[in-house]
Protein backbone atom coordinates (compact mmCIF):
# COMPACT_ATOMS: atom_id res chain seq x y z
CA UNK A 1 0.00 0.00 0.00
CA UNK A 2 1.31 3.89 -0.67
CA UNK A 3 1.61 6.11 1.95
CA UNK A 4 -0.05 8.92 1.79
CA UNK A 5 -0.25 12.29 3.78
CA UNK A 6 -1.44 11.70 7.24
CA UNK A 7 -1.36 15.53 8.64
CA UNK A 8 0.62 18.52 9.09
CA UNK A 9 2.92 20.26 12.17
CA UNK A 10 2.98 23.30 12.83
CA UNK A 11 4.78 24.50 16.10
CA UNK A 12 4.37 27.40 18.44
CA UNK A 13 5.87 28.35 22.08
CA UNK A 14 2.78 28.34 23.44
CA UNK A 15 -0.46 26.28 21.99
CA UNK A 16 -2.81 29.99 22.45
CA UNK A 17 -0.46 31.54 20.46
CA UNK A 18 -0.76 28.75 17.87
CA UNK A 19 -4.20 28.41 17.57
CA UNK A 20 -4.48 32.04 17.43
CA UNK A 21 -2.03 32.33 14.90
CA UNK A 22 -3.62 29.71 12.36
CA UNK A 23 -7.30 30.91 13.30
CA UNK A 24 -6.03 34.04 12.09
CA UNK A 25 -4.85 32.94 8.87
CA UNK A 26 -7.31 30.40 7.77
CA UNK A 27 -10.49 32.30 8.80
CA UNK A 28 -11.65 28.87 10.77
CA UNK A 29 -11.65 27.66 14.15
CA UNK A 30 -9.41 24.80 15.43
CA UNK A 31 -11.15 22.04 17.65
CA UNK A 32 -9.42 20.83 20.84
CA UNK A 33 -6.96 18.25 20.67
CA UNK A 34 -5.27 16.95 23.84
CA UNK A 35 -2.37 15.81 25.53
CA UNK A 36 0.63 13.78 24.92
CA UNK A 37 1.86 12.53 28.26
CA UNK A 38 4.55 10.31 26.44
CA UNK A 39 6.07 14.29 25.59
CA UNK A 40 5.02 16.30 27.67
CA UNK A 41 3.12 18.14 24.82
CA UNK A 42 -0.61 19.22 23.75
CA UNK A 43 -2.52 20.32 20.51
CA UNK A 44 -4.90 21.60 18.58
CA UNK A 45 -6.66 19.95 15.56
CA UNK A 46 -8.17 21.12 12.00
CA UNK A 47 -9.58 18.88 9.57
CA UNK A 48 -8.11 18.64 5.75
CA UNK A 49 -10.96 16.68 4.77
CA UNK A 50 -11.58 13.06 5.15
CA UNK A 51 -8.11 12.32 4.87
CA UNK A 52 -5.55 14.55 6.40
CA UNK A 53 -5.44 17.20 9.04
CA UNK A 54 -3.08 20.09 10.21
CA UNK A 55 -2.20 19.90 14.45
CA UNK A 56 -0.60 23.12 15.88
CA UNK A 57 1.78 21.66 19.02
CA UNK A 58 3.63 23.12 22.08
CA UNK A 59 5.23 22.10 25.34
CA UNK A 60 2.32 21.62 27.63
CA UNK A 61 3.37 24.06 30.81
CA UNK A 62 1.39 21.77 32.94
CA UNK A 63 2.83 18.88 32.15
CA UNK A 64 6.09 17.21 33.89
CA UNK A 65 9.38 17.01 31.22
CA UNK A 66 9.92 13.97 29.92
CA UNK A 67 12.43 11.29 30.20
CA UNK A 68 13.87 11.68 26.58
CA UNK A 69 14.01 14.92 24.43
CA UNK A 70 10.85 15.79 23.05
CA UNK A 71 9.53 14.68 19.89
CA UNK A 72 10.16 17.15 16.80
CA UNK A 73 12.67 19.25 18.15
CA UNK A 74 11.00 21.06 20.44
CA UNK A 75 13.76 20.96 22.98
CA UNK A 76 16.35 22.16 21.13
CA UNK A 77 17.92 25.62 21.41
CA UNK A 78 17.33 26.05 17.31
CA UNK A 79 13.71 25.31 17.49
CA UNK A 80 13.17 27.64 20.74
CA UNK A 81 14.89 30.55 18.67
CA UNK A 82 13.00 29.82 15.06
CA UNK A 83 9.88 30.09 17.49
CA UNK A 84 10.65 33.40 19.00
CA UNK A 85 9.11 34.72 15.64
CA UNK A 86 6.13 32.96 16.21
CA UNK A 87 4.82 29.47 15.03
CA UNK A 88 6.10 27.81 12.36
CA UNK A 89 5.29 24.67 9.89
CA UNK A 90 8.42 22.41 10.28
CA UNK A 91 7.60 18.93 9.93
CA UNK A 92 4.97 16.49 8.13
CA UNK A 93 4.02 12.82 8.64
CA UNK A 94 3.37 10.22 6.51
CA UNK A 95 0.39 7.59 7.25
CA UNK A 96 1.72 4.15 6.39
CA UNK A 97 0.13 0.52 6.67
CA UNK A 98 2.31 -1.15 8.90
CA UNK A 99 5.89 -0.10 11.05
CA UNK A 100 7.99 -3.05 11.87
CA UNK A 101 9.27 -2.20 15.57
CA UNK A 102 12.27 -0.43 16.09
CA UNK A 103 14.25 1.56 18.09
CA UNK A 104 12.16 4.86 17.11
CA UNK A 105 8.69 3.19 16.22
CA UNK A 106 6.99 4.41 19.45
CA UNK A 107 3.41 3.05 20.83
CA UNK A 108 1.85 6.38 21.74
CA UNK A 109 -1.81 7.32 22.97
CA UNK A 110 -3.78 10.88 23.42
CA UNK A 111 -7.13 9.98 24.92
CA UNK A 112 -9.15 7.31 23.02
CA UNK A 113 -6.22 7.34 20.24
CA UNK A 114 -3.43 4.85 19.80
CA UNK A 115 -0.70 4.65 17.30
CA UNK A 116 2.81 3.85 16.04
CA UNK A 117 5.28 6.81 15.45
CA UNK A 118 8.98 7.20 13.96
CA UNK A 119 10.57 9.41 16.45
CA UNK A 120 14.45 9.79 16.42
CA UNK A 121 15.99 8.66 19.66
CA UNK A 122 17.55 12.50 20.06
CA UNK A 123 14.06 13.53 19.25
CA UNK A 124 15.05 15.49 15.80
CA UNK A 125 13.49 16.22 12.96
CA UNK A 126 14.49 14.03 10.17
CA UNK A 127 16.35 15.95 7.25
CA UNK A 128 15.46 19.19 9.12
CA UNK A 129 11.58 18.46 8.85
CA UNK A 130 11.01 17.75 4.95
CA UNK A 131 11.59 13.64 5.45
CA UNK A 132 8.31 12.33 6.98
CA UNK A 133 7.97 10.94 10.19
CA UNK A 134 5.60 7.78 9.54
CA UNK A 135 2.68 6.51 11.36
CA UNK A 136 0.33 3.68 11.57
CA UNK A 137 -3.04 4.07 13.30
CA UNK A 138 -4.16 1.48 15.90
CA UNK A 139 -7.46 3.37 15.87
CA UNK A 140 -9.40 5.36 13.15
CA UNK A 141 -7.61 8.81 12.97
CA UNK A 142 -8.34 12.18 13.86
CA UNK A 143 -10.56 13.62 9.97
CA UNK A 144 -13.23 10.34 11.08
CA UNK A 145 -13.67 12.72 14.56
CA UNK A 146 -12.93 16.35 13.47
CA UNK A 147 -15.57 18.83 11.60
CA UNK A 148 -14.90 19.82 8.06
CA UNK A 149 -14.55 23.72 7.68
CA UNK A 150 -13.67 23.19 4.10
CA UNK A 151 -10.02 23.49 4.52
CA UNK A 152 -7.55 21.20 1.82
CA UNK A 153 -3.90 20.88 1.39
CA UNK A 154 -3.45 22.25 -2.23
CA UNK A 155 0.24 20.78 -2.09
CA UNK A 156 3.39 20.57 0.00
CA UNK A 157 6.39 22.04 -1.19
CA UNK A 158 9.55 20.50 0.33
CA UNK A 159 12.78 22.79 -0.16
CA UNK A 160 16.14 20.76 0.62
CA UNK A 161 19.97 20.91 -0.07
CA UNK A 162 19.61 16.79 -1.01
CA UNK A 163 16.48 16.57 -3.05
CA UNK A 164 17.61 13.43 -4.73
CA UNK A 165 17.93 11.47 -0.99
CA UNK A 166 14.66 13.07 -0.31
CA UNK A 167 12.87 11.71 -3.32
CA UNK A 168 14.52 8.19 -2.83
CA UNK A 169 13.19 8.52 0.56
CA UNK A 170 9.59 8.94 -0.72
CA UNK A 171 10.26 6.46 -3.57
CA UNK A 172 10.83 4.33 -0.96
CA UNK A 173 7.53 4.87 0.88
CA UNK A 174 5.68 4.68 -1.94
CA UNK A 175 4.28 7.77 -1.31
CA UNK A 176 1.36 9.13 -3.32
CA UNK A 177 0.20 12.68 -2.92
CA UNK A 178 0.62 16.72 -3.58
CA UNK A 179 4.18 16.84 -2.91
CA UNK A 180 6.82 18.48 -4.69
CA UNK A 181 10.83 18.23 -3.94
CA UNK A 182 12.86 21.29 -4.84
CA UNK A 183 16.67 22.12 -4.21
CA UNK A 184 17.05 24.89 -1.71
CA UNK A 185 19.89 26.10 0.07
CA UNK A 186 18.23 25.14 3.57
CA UNK A 187 15.29 22.86 4.61
CA UNK A 188 12.29 24.96 3.93
CA UNK A 189 8.14 23.51 3.79
CA UNK A 190 5.41 25.59 2.25
CA UNK A 191 1.92 24.64 2.20
CA UNK A 192 -1.05 25.85 -0.18
CA UNK A 193 -3.73 25.79 1.40
CA UNK A 194 -7.68 26.21 0.08
CA UNK A 195 -9.81 27.99 2.44
CA UNK A 196 -13.14 29.54 2.21
CA UNK A 197 -11.54 32.69 1.75
CA UNK A 198 -8.88 31.76 -1.39
CA UNK A 199 -5.51 30.75 -0.76
CA UNK A 200 -3.39 30.41 2.46
CA UNK A 201 0.31 29.51 2.03
CA UNK A 202 1.82 28.65 5.34
CA UNK A 203 5.75 28.56 5.19
CA UNK A 204 6.97 31.62 3.48
CA UNK A 205 10.68 32.15 3.92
Amino acid sequence: MPATLDHLVIAARTLEDGRAWLEGRLGVPMQDGGQHDHFGTHNALLSLGPDGYLEVIAIDPDAPAPDRPRWFGLDTPEMHERLQDGPALIHWVAAVEKLEPGPEVLELTRGDNRWALTVPENGGLPMDGVAPSRIQWHTPPPPTRLTDMGVRLGRLRLGTPQPDTLRAVLDTLNFRGEVEVYEAPQAELRAVLETPDGLVTLGEW
